[in-house]
């Protein structure tokens, strides 16, 4: 083997590298007192109950009812209490009034697949059902206080049978010894329950409670699991950035917790296109906390919750606070809105923008933009990646213009290379002092395919994780932009009864549909419209890279494709233009045919 077949070898063995690490990356990859509190409750009747507590968060974890046995459906769970019917136009579902907990959500406008029969997207559920998930609030006795307080088994009584945006439904609950608790609960017509809990007592000494708000999920839930999203434990406390923990993350704190402080913000659990979270009075102090929880059935509870300032209620006298529950799609337009309209702290990070954001954001706004205008956001795609060419055609074309020169004085070089053909260093010192001279930079013809690097990222995070994406159709085949490419190669686009795609370790490059292959060719014409390199190894690389990004974007959401093929086409066209604009010679057609032509060996 030859030294440059060894480094050719070498350098797409490094390549590929580099490529499975990207794909796997990017890929599917499958308070210690108030524990004792929980379980020194756990077997408490239901009701209000009297309790003390060291802390605040001590009493909310007494205030929870005792852990499930084994699961029910979720049918039987939402018939073991008694409920309010919740309809609006964005959501459907129930409330218990046995804790008065939100724990049955229902997405009117988003399915599981895109056939329109598919069930809708359940959020919350029940405790005792597979995958419960819920939410709650009240108020906790202050530390040392000995008060009772509704649990979450105590029944309440409802002022109607049905919660609409028209009509709020009040709860109450007298526990008998002089407090009278009343829950307002009202919903918007997307996605916001606004909470109002006040306590009157009608004892003859003070009390002291504070108010709380909880988000909850039983059992590890289920998570696309890609680097690029998070998943998860997620909040804005105070004045302080967003707070993001993977489940596990908060499961190995010490403690199994970990607590922050400040005034106002939001916190809860996000998944890739829904979200649960419960908000404070945003002028309001508060201690929050992420915690895991094991219990003695072993389905760990995950909880993120808030306990506001303790309050003193005289006799004859009442108190209120209020919260909020966000619990739907992370809809970009929504969650703006809510923290203009509403002052909530950052809510638009419910959305996992990334690192990029500055890039990202401005992409979503350019396509939804277009998307308004043209009703396809595949379209819009194809007009947004014009644009930015548009934006960028003049650092292009300088490049481009650079090529030329270097096409120009190709001939000088080779001779160079002729002239000094054991000197490597003589060979580049003459070689950037031609360059000086005609004022080439050799490096400019990178700069195309580096300006797309953000540009290209920014498109498949706003693909990735934006719900607008979700199911969002193209023309013919694609239903789905954010999905990949639904035909393959391999089973013959759908003659073989196989999926290739399943196939272990290998399965996720063999995602080769119509749309992969167009980008290949696309990919590898753009490569051939430029002069052929003088090195053979580079040569070999620029030929084979082509292949090697067709069976890893393969795999990506097929929107990200569709740009790569239509920016791929419009750089081709572009080049050829300026190009024959400087009186260049294009070496497409020439570098196309020379792989026809038979090579002459010795």
């Amino acid at each position: 083997m030859n030294k440059d077949s060894r480094n050719l070898y070498l350098a797409i063995g490094l390549s590929c590298l580099v490529i499975v690490g990207w794909s796997y990356i990017f890929a599917p990859k499958q308070a210690d007192r108030a524990r004792l509190a929980q379980t020194q409750t756990q077997n408490a009747p239901a009701g209000a109950q009297p309790q003390s507590a060291a802390t605040p968060q001590d009493a909310l974890s007494g205030n929870l009812a005792p852990p499930e046995a084994l699961p029910k459906t979720r049918a039987e769970a939402l018939a073991a209490s008694p409920r309010v019917k919740i309809d609006t136009p964005a959501i459907f579902g129930s409330l218990s009034l046995k804790g008065a907990r939100l724990d049955d959500v229902s997405l009117k406008g988003y399915r599981e697949t895109v056939d329109p029969n598919s069930p809708n997207i359940v959020l919350l559920s029940p405790q005792g059902a597979p995958d419960a998930y819920y939410a709650e609030a009240g108020f906790v006795p202050a530390p040392g206080e000995v008060v009772a307080v509704p649990r979450s088994d105590t029944v309440w009584t409802a002022d109607r049978d049905a919660l609409t945006p028209e009509a709020p439904v009040t709860l109450t609950y007298d526990n008998g010894q002089g407090l009278v608790f009343h829950r307002q609960i009202a919903v918007d017509a997307r996605f916001m329950f606004t909470i109002k809990d006040s306590v009157e007592n009608k004892s003859a000494k003070p009390v002291t409670l504070a108010s709380y708000a909880l988000v909850a999920r039983h059992g590890l839930p289920k998570t696309v699991n890609y680097a690029v999203l998070h998943e998860g434990f997620v909040g804005v406390i105070g004045d302080a950035g967003v707070q993001e923990y993977h489940y596990d993350k908060i499961e190995k704190e010490d403690r199994g917790y970990k607590t922050f402080s400040g005034a106002g913000g939001w916190l809860g659990f996000t998944d890739k296109y829904w979200a649960a979270t419960v908000i404070p009075d945003q002028a309001t102090p508060i201690e929050a906390r992420f915690s895991a929880n094991p219990t003695p059935s072993g389905i760990k509870t995950y909880r993120a919750d808030f306990v506001g300032p303790a309050q003193t209620i005289a006799p004859g006298a009442s108190t209120e606070a209020m919260s909020r529950l966000f619990a739907g799609a992370k809809e970009v337009h929504t969650l703006d809105a809510y923290q203009a309209d509403l002052g909530i702290k950052k809510f638009e990070l419910l959305i996992d923008w990334g690192w990029f954001y500055f890039i990202t954001r401005p992409m979503f706004r350019l396509l939804h933009f277009l998307y308004s205008l043209t009703g396809n956001f595949g379209v819009a795609i194809l007009l947004a990646t014009v644009i930015v060419k548009g934006i960028f055609f003049p650092l292009a074309n300088k490049s481009y213009l650079s090529m030329a020169k270097m096409k120009a004085v190709a001939p000088e070089i080779a001779a160079l290379r002729e002239k000094y053909p054991d000197d490597k260093m003589k060979q580049q010192q003459e070689t950037m002092a031609l360059y000086k001279r005609e004022k080439i930079n050799p490096v400019s013809g990178c700069l195309p395919m580096l300006i797309q690097i953000p540009v290209f990222f920014a498109l498949y995070k706003v693909l990735f994780v934006t719900i607008e994406m979700r199911h969002a159709p193209f023309f013919g085949w694609i239903h789905d932009l954010s999905a990949p490419d639904p035909t393959n190669l391999f089973n013959l686009f759908g003659l073989l009864p196989f999926d290739p795609t399943q196939l272990p370790l290998i399965g996720h490059f063999l995602a080769i549909g119509v749309w992969p292959l167009l980008m290949g060719v696309s990919m590898f014409v753009q490569m051939k419209a430029n002069p052929e390199p003088a090195d053979p190894m580079q040569k070999q690389i620029f030929t084979w890279m082509p292949v090697i990004f067709t069976f890893t974007l393969g795999g990506f959401p097929v929107g990200l494709v569709i740009y790569w093929t239509w920016n791929n086409i419009l750089s081709v066209s572009q080049q050829t233009l300026i190009m024959k604009r400087a009186g260049v010679k294009v070496e497409l057609f020439d570098n196309l045919a020379s792989l026809f032509r038979k090579k002459v060996t010795s």
